[in-house]
């Protein structure tokens, strides 16, 4: 058992321990380092003042990825490299990256510029070669500017990514690897009392007998969601469990005819694996918050959270996905749909925690269709999902259908009637469509709240169900979708 979390910070090994458990690394390096140059903006992980990069050992080199500081608590970061704005410069010499910053003139008032410094950093890094403006874009999706606009940001971008990679953390990836596997071990984590403490275990067993004892504690995987509590509900969480450093649990497998996702996989480490299902899947994905949020946040907490607005469960629903569940050494499997009795409760036992996720691959006779539909394009939150996988057979008439949707009810939930009434016909037969828009109505009774009104939602639920038969009948979704275009999504790929 160690007390105490370790990292890396500018060549130097930290050790820290009385690490109280709602402590955010914002927080650290402010209040403790005094590295004033993170800035604190909104708090919850949306605008990006507060990006740093988080460096993880692996295949002997360092991969760097952008996090929200303001949500990330200081304990998850151990066994890892944490990187701020102060320590990208060498001496008086600014790190390519600020350089370019200062050459197109991508900074006016500063308060934003050290987060899409770090973002672009993390870009800079993990690319090589030039970068075209669509990436720069989604690298830097999760950084607000007020002030400067975002074109002398994104030149600066597309021209620090034209040049080779030449900085220190280049030079030093093997190294550093080497020092964040020195620094890695298998004890479980362990700071605090019984009625107060932040814990890491480091096996599924120890996991499952902390959390048989403490079936009170809250259980952070990547803290998009939990972040939220600490910072703008002002909750008190006495007892965290995280569950980032349990051995496997961040793994994703394909066994061919599925694909099996820990419930600390996340979302950037599971989106190629979806993306490869349907590109629906994966532009799905790449809309899910930030850069910063998807290489934090993971699968299995946006299911076992339970919210009726989460993205992944309607498509994992529709996709006929089961999740595993343990309770002390007890396992068991269920449907997703299964997990979600009603708003704010799921079908889930005291001390009993979400292992994995198995998501089935498509077979050559189905058809599968998302999407999402937000207010804003990018990292918000959906008023309205919605996912389909029609099963049609050789004469074109659908075996069975799976239609789910989110934000239309108190819990992510299967429109059964439409589904019944699209059984058996032609996925080309409109009369059958009519029916199943008709039974659409009548399997769910939608919500006005301040992300959308119920005829907005009962509205675009129709819309939707149309795009997806539409499209599932052989019309190009180059004529049905402004943006994340089918063919464009494969031809990118390709």
């Amino acid at each position: 058992m160690r007390q105490t979390i370790r990292f890396l910070r500018r060549g130097k090994i930290v050790e820290v321990g009385n690490v109280d458990p709602m402590t955010t690394l914002l927080d650290h390096l402010r209040l403790t380092e005094g590295a004033t140059g993170t800035k604190e903006g909104c708090g919850e992980g949306d605008c990006g003042a507060c990006t740093v990069a988080i460096g993880r050992a692996r295949h002997g080199k360092v991969v760097y990825e952008p996090v929200n500081a303001c949500i990330q608590l200081l304990g998850m970061v151990d066994g890892a490299e944490v990187v701020a704005v102060e320590d990208l410069a060498e001496e008086t010499e600014l790190h390519p990256v600020q350089a370019a910053m200062v050459e197109k003139h991508g900074s006016q008032c500063g308060f934003c510029t050290p987060g899409f410094v770090m973002s672009i950093f993390s870009l800079y890094q993990g690319t090589d070669g030039a970068v075209g403006r669509d990436e720069i874009n989604n690298a830097i999706a999760g950084n607000l500017c007020r002030c400067t606009g975002y074109r002398p940001i994104v030149e600066a971008a597309l021209s620090v990514c034209a040049s080779p990679r030449d900085d220190k953390f280049r030079k030093a990836t093997e190294d550093t690897a080497g020092v964040l596997n020195f620094i890695a071990d298998d004890s479980d984590i362990f700071i605090g009392d019984d009625k107060r403490f932040f814990a890491a275990p480091a096996s599924i067993d120890a996991l499952a007998a902390l959390y048989a004892r403490h079936p009170d504690a809250t259980i952070v995987a990547g803290a998009t969601d939990v972040g939220l509590w600490i910072t703008k509900q002002l909750r008190d969480l006495p007892k965290i469990i995280h569950i980032g450093r349990v051995r496997g649990l961040d793994g994703v497998e394909d066994t061919g005819r599925e694909i099996l996702i820990g419930a600390a996989a996340t979302y950037a480490r599971v989106e190629p694996f979806m993306r490869a299902i349907d590109p629906d899947l994966g532009e799905l994905f790449r809309r899910i918050g930030s850069k910063q949020v998807r290489a934090s946040g993971t699968v299995g907490g946006n299911v076992a959270n339970g919210s009726p607005i989460g993205d992944t469960p309607p498509a994992l629903i529709a996709l006929g996905a089961s999740m595993e569940l343990r309770r002390g050494d007890r396992p068991r499997v269920m449907p997703v749909e299964d997990f979600y009795i009603e708003y704010g409760k799921q079908n889930r036992a005291s001390g009993e925690f979400v292992t994995g996720l198995l998501v089935p691959k498509l077979r050559s006779d189905q058809i599968f269709r998302c999407y999402k539909v937000t207010k804003r394009f990018d990292q918000d939150i959906s008023a309205v999902m919605g996912a389909f996988r029609f099963t049609v057979d050789a004469e074109g008439r659908i075996q069975e259908a799976r239609i789910a949707y989110g934000g239309m009810a108190g819990t992510p939930k299967r429109a059964k009637r439409a589904e019944t009434a699209l059984h058996g016909a032609s996925i080309r037969d409109t009369a059958a469509w009519a029916k199943a828009f008709d039974a659409l109505r009548a399997d769910f009774t939608p919500l006005d709240d301040h992300r959308a009104s119920a005829s907005y939602r009962a509205e675009t639920a129709h819309a939707l169900l149309g795009k997806a038969l539409i499209e599932a009948a052989g019309t190009p979704s180059s004529r049905t979708r402004l943006t994340g275009q089918r063919e464009a999504i494969v031809h990118a790929a390709e």
